[in-house]
Parts: structure tokens; sequence; C-alpha cells
């Protein structure tokens, strides 16, 4: 079953534009496209421009996202929210939240064009937020949040590595800092939030499919683990040695483990140790620990395993830990019916049954579900690769998906067409539909 004659044209046009955006950068020989920053700002020129030329209205609203509205059946209607990110890690790829946006905006611009916003009983609306990465600030998802009521001022006092404040970025990016709050969404203006992203994982590739919905973007915890021993000369004997690079390398292997058994995800990413003589046996060993998992609950279960085998092998080794939270977030479930409405499209476009998958990388949705019921579909990327230059989709896998992800809206349009008519449409009714 091959993709509509609109969905394979868009598909084309959508790779030329993410190609586009992966011009506007601050690295030599790479990508990086960081918040509040000149090359963003070049961004939001070149996509609001094509925003304009779909008929979208655009502003930049106080968080310094981009948005694009197009009405529906009649004006001011709550919108169906599009979203995904512009900004990027550094050295990234071409369409890690890039082709979230620019997929969003083709689908609208279909919608506009083909005349069937006139039949919407709610608006659109397309955001590429600014910061979802935390490339710049350390601070994570600052644009969703933003959108869905979760901002923190305290962020606006975060420094870049070059020491501008967050505060003196949005004023140099000619926006008031004191009024971010006001980007907020609220549940009477939006009814929900649909986000097209790429997989970042193999499963797709795996199973040979081109789309799936996602079932829940995984709760997250990050900890910095410091392990404290004892330096001493390697002519120690072992009984007497108090070994924290040792005790630490034991820990890593049983997190390894505990999280396959637990069907988690885990990684060390960082470790070091001090003094760090070749001869000498570490008195300190420090190292990062990242776990991913479907459900809050999965996730502190597993976490009780590892830190109970950790004091074991602390107990074993004469050394003690000393652990600290630098990050967590609680799972977002995808709400049930805008995930139908996404399998059916899923169905529709590619005529083959839908299936969902949980997405362990975070994405802007988390921030958003704190509002609005959220849903999600994913398109395969080679090798799961993501992060990287080397990160790649397949123009044929993006005609499906912006096939499958503008029925989605039309699903949802269709099944919210009755309660319209009979009262004006909320968040809350998006959720009561998927009790």
């Amino acid at each position: 079953m091959s993709a509509t004659q609109w969905a394979e044209d868009a598909a084309a046009t959508i790779m030329e534009r993410c190609d586009r955006l992966a011009e506007l950068t601050s690295m030599d020989g790479g990508i990086e496209r960081v918040y509040l920053s000149p090359e963003m700002a070049r961004a939001y020129e070149l996509v609001g421009g094509w925003m304009k030329d779909a008929g979208l209205a655009v502003s930049i609203d106080p968080a310094g996202n981009l948005r694009g509205r197009a009405e529906g059946n009649q004006p001011s209607l709550p919108a169906l929210v599009l979203g995904s990110h512009l900004d990027s890690v550094p050295d990234a790829g071409k369409y890690d939240g890039i082709l979230g946006v620019i997929t969003a905006l083709s689908v609208a611009e279909h919608l506009v064009k083909s005349g069937a916003t006139a039949s919407l009983p709610f608006a659109i609306e397309v955001v590429g937020f600014g910061d979802e990465e935390g490339a710049r600030f350390g601070a994570t998802l600052l644009g969703s949040y933003a959108l869905g009521g979760g901002w923190n001022d305290e962020w606006l006092d975060l420094t870049d590595a070059n020491g501008v404040t967050m505060r003196q970025a949005f004023t140099d990016f000619g926006l008031d800092p004191d009024r971010v709050a006001e980007a907020a969404h609220s549940v009477e203006d939006a009814i929900g939030y649909l986000e097209f992203h790429i997989e970042q994982g193999p499963i797709l590739e795996q199973k040979d499919r081109a789309l799936s919905s996602v079932s829940s973007i995984a709760a997250a915890s990050r900890y910095m683990v410091t392990i404290h021993g004892l330096s001493s000369h390697i002519a120690t004997p072992y009984d007497l040695r108090h070994d924290a690079l040792t005790a630490a390398a034991n820990i890593i292997a049983g997190v390894d483990e505990i999280s396959r058994s637990a069907g988690t995800r885990a990684n060390v990413g960082e470790i070091s140790a001090e003094p760090g003589g070749v001869n000498v046996i570490a008195g300190k060993a420090t190292f990062s620990l990242d776990l991913r998992a479907g459900t809050d609950e999965l996730r502190d279960e597993t976490f009780a395993r590892i830190w109970a085998m950790a004091d074991r092998v602390c107990a074993e080794y004469g050394v003690t830990m000393e652990r600290t939270c630098i990050h967590t977030a609680d799972s977002a479930q995808c709400d049930p019916f805008l995930r139908s409405c996404i399998e059916q499209g899923i169905e529709q476009a590619e005529g083959k049954e839908a299936f969902g998958l949980i997405s362990y990388p975070g994405h802007d949705g988390m921030a958003v579900a704190g509002l609005l019921p959220i849903a999600m579909l994913y398109v395969r990327c080679k090798g799961g690769i993501s992060h990287s230059p080397l990160e790649s989709v397949r123009e044929d896998d993006v005609a499906y998906g912006a096939e499958a992800f503008e029925r989605a809206i039309l699903n949802v349009a269709d099944r919210l067409h009755e309660r319209a008519e009979r009262q004006p449409l909320t968040a809350d009714i998006v959720l009561g539909m998927g009790a």
C-alpha cells in the first residue's frame, strides 16, 4: 500500500526543509541550535515564513516558542496543538524534533489549502518549541513547560557557558522575561496535544514497520553516585583494601543486571576515580546513573533493588555510598482516545495493524501532559540512531507518517463533532472520551 500523492509530495518537501534548517547552526561542521540564540531567530524567520505561506497566523509566544494557527469551523475555537522542538543537542542530526515540527506544518498546510479546516470543530496550532534539549541552560523542556503551565521563574537565573543568564537571553531575543508564564494554554483554549517524532530506537526497524503509536513516555530519574573508600598503595592486601573504584564497578555491573531483568533502561555515562594514580587504590569513585521505566512504580521498584544491591556491595568492600538525585520526571501516559485516533490513522495510511511502544527518550509531551491529554506518532529511524549526525529517516516512511498524522487529526474531529454540537470542546471532554 503506497501513500497518497499529496503525502509523497509533502514528504519530499519535509526532507528538503529539514536540510535547510540544518544549515542554521552555531557549530562548524555540525548542527547546534540552542534556545534564544541568533540561529534560533533565523530558524523562526524561515519556518515562520513557511507557516505564513501555509495560511497560518504566526507569532512568537512569551516563552520564545514559534506558533502558527489555523482556525476551525468558526473563530476562536480551542486548539488541537501539534508540536515538537526546533532546538538541538551539540553535533545533532537533522530530524530529532525538527521532523515533527515540519511534518505538522505540512499537514496543517494541506488541511488549510484543501478546505478541511472549515469543518474542524477545533483550531489547529503548530508549535515549534524553542527548548526541549536543555543544551544551553541545563534545564530541559523549557518551551513545553511554559505552554503546559509548568514554567518555573527560578530558571531565569540559570546561566549558559558564557555566563549569560536566561533572563538576559530573553531580553536579547526581544522578549520580556517577566511575561514567560503568559505562554501557557488552559484546558478551555486547547483540547489536546499530538506529537510526531522519530523513534530514537531500533524497534520499528526490527519489526520492519514505518510507524507506531506511543503508549507512554517513560519515567526517568538521574543520580550522581559517589563511593567513598580509602586511597592506599597497590601493595595493600585485598582484605585490608577499601577500594572505591572496584566497588563502583561491581555496582555498575549490578545495575545492568537488575535493569535488564526489570525491563527498564539504565545507563552509566560518566565515571571518574580519585586520586587517579596507576598504582594507587582509588579512595573515591563517582558515576552517573540514568534509569527509564514505563511507569513510575516500575522506576521506583527498580531503584529500590539497585540501592539494596549497592548497599551489599559497599558492605563487602568496606566503602560508603552517597547519592544525589539531579533530575526526575514521572511517566506521561498517552491519552487512550487520542492514541486510538493515531492508531486508526496508522492503519488507514499503512494498511497494517497498529501497535504502541514505550518512549524511553523524553519528549515535549511530558511537559504538556500536566495540562492536556497527549498522544504521539513514531516514525522509524535508521539503526535507532539519534542525537548524532548519523540520524536518518526514509522519505517513504515520512510520507506514511504525514498521511497517518493528518488522518489522526481528522479522526479526532470526526469523533468529537457530535460533542462539539452540544457543548464547547475542552481538554476535559477529550480526556473523558478515553475513559
